[in-house]
Parts: C-alpha cells; structure tokens; sequence
C-alpha cells in the first residue's frame, strides 16, 4: 500500500487520538487570512476534520480534498449537513480543479507528503492574488516533561521499531520555506503551544496512529506496543507532551 493512504485503514483511532491545534492557533489564521462568509477555502486531506470545524464555522464556502475513502466518509457525517461544506474524495495531486480558484488553502499536516514541487506550484496556482497558503503541524515533545520515562521508551525503540520503511523515507525531503521558491511570499512561521497528558492506553493508541509505526511487522509490532504501555505504566501511568503548534503562512503576491 501506498504510504499516504496507510491512516485511511484505521478511521476511528485516528479520529480519536490524533491531536488537535490550539484555538489560539485558528483565532490568528482566521483573522490573518480573513476568512468568513464568502471566503473560497480548499482544506488538503483533512483526514476526519481535525483542524476543520474552526474553518467551517467562520461561515466560509470551503472545500475539502480527501485521498482516504474512509476518511471522505467521515468527513461527510461529521459535517455533511452543514450547508457551507463540500468534499471530493480524490488525489491533490492529479485531480482536475478546472477553474476553481481559492483564497485560502489550508494544509493540517498533510502537504508534506505531497512532493513539494507539486505542492507549491499548485496550491500557487489554484490560489487568487492575494490569498493565503496556511500549513500547519504539531511537534509534540515528551523529553522534556518525561526525562526518565523518555529513556524507557527510547530502549522499547532500539529493541522493537522495525518498521519496512523509516518515515523520512516515506515521502521525500519537504521543506515549508521552500514556498517562496515557487511565487510566494517568503512564509512567515507563528508557534502555539499546549499540553497533553495521556494514559498508557491512550498512548499506545496514539502511536498507533503514526504511518511508520503501522507497518513494524509482526512479532515485532506486538511487543513495540505492549512495551510502550508497560513503560507508561511503570511511570505512574501517565505520559506528558508540551505541544508546539507551528503556522506557516505564505501570500501569493
């Protein structure tokens, strides 16, 4: 299977433990993009809405292009009856848009896996002068908060994380600054940040939900995740990330 497709096999789990971005993080690209009622937004591969719901509110006509068929499916009961949301269930990368332009293009971790020359020579041109490329991602470090139980953790890793292919090697290099190689404005990067604090379970599901770490291969995925649960619950049951929510916004001129 191709790789970007590999979370459209577990919807539900993604659905409920991948994490969300701050509401600080929408309140500044809403008003830095303007978007409200009239707006032409396209989200790229929304997965099951995590950072849709804000966008949607704001009243804007928005778009979602899904390449997960289940994903599509979610996405559809979650908002399907709201009057301002339409999805394709297609591929950013070859789908026809026509004439279709947009204001604002919205990516919560998804563009990287788009090859970038792609991505921005795209996005550029489906984009009116003047509208706004906002991508977002999440780097979640638990070092920090967690010094000895990250130590653990890291042993599980160099006895069990075998997967087929590592994620650097999934979808080739990607760098955000890039974008200004392609017309847009150089990108201006914005950070937010917030807390989680998750179980053993919930951690275990969590990292389940990483593309690299649904391929390790049996008998190894087994044991990867019964030792990432027994680490966190020799830790008192409880595993702490601080959240850095990164924006970056590029203009088309």
């Amino acid at each position: 299977m191709e790789y970007r497709r590999i979370f459209d096999t577990i919807p539900e789990q993604f659905d409920r433990f991948r994490p969300r971005y701050s509401p600080e993080l929408f309140k500044f690209l809403i008003e830095s993009a303007a978007i409200g009622p009239g707006v032409q937004v396209l989200e790229l591969g929304p997965g099951t809405g995590q950072a849709t719901e804000p966008i949607l509110d704001t009243g804007c006509d928005y778009c979602a292009i899904e390449l997960g068929e289940n994903f599509c499916g979610a996405m559809k009961r979650k908002f399907g009856t709201r009057p301002n949301f339409s999805i394709v269930h297609g591929d950013f990368i070859t789908h026809d848009f026509g004439e279709k332009r947009f204001d604002v293009i919205c990516s919560a971790a998804t563009i990287q896996w788009i090859p970038e020359k792609i991505a921005f020579s795209k996005t550029f041109e489906l984009l009116r002068p003047g509208g706004t490329l906002a991508m977002m991602l999440t780097v979640g470090d638990y070092k920090t908060p967690n010094e000895e139980l990250y130590h653990s953790i890291q042993k599980v890793y160099s006895e069990y994380y075998r997967p087929e292919k590592l994620y650097k090697d999934m979808h080739g290099p990607f760098d955000y600054a890039h974008a200004a190689d392609y017309g847009f404005a150089a990108p201006e990067k914005h950070e937010f940040h917030g807390r989680r604090v998750l179980t053993a379970d919930e951690y275990v599901a969590f990292s389940g939900t990483h593309c690299d770490h649904i391929v390790i291969p049996e008998p190894y995925k087994t044991r990867f995740f019964e030792g990432l649960r027994q680490a966190v619950l020799d830790a008192g049951n409880r595993i702490v990330f601080d959240d850095t929510y990164v924006l970056y916004l590029a203009v088309k001129p």
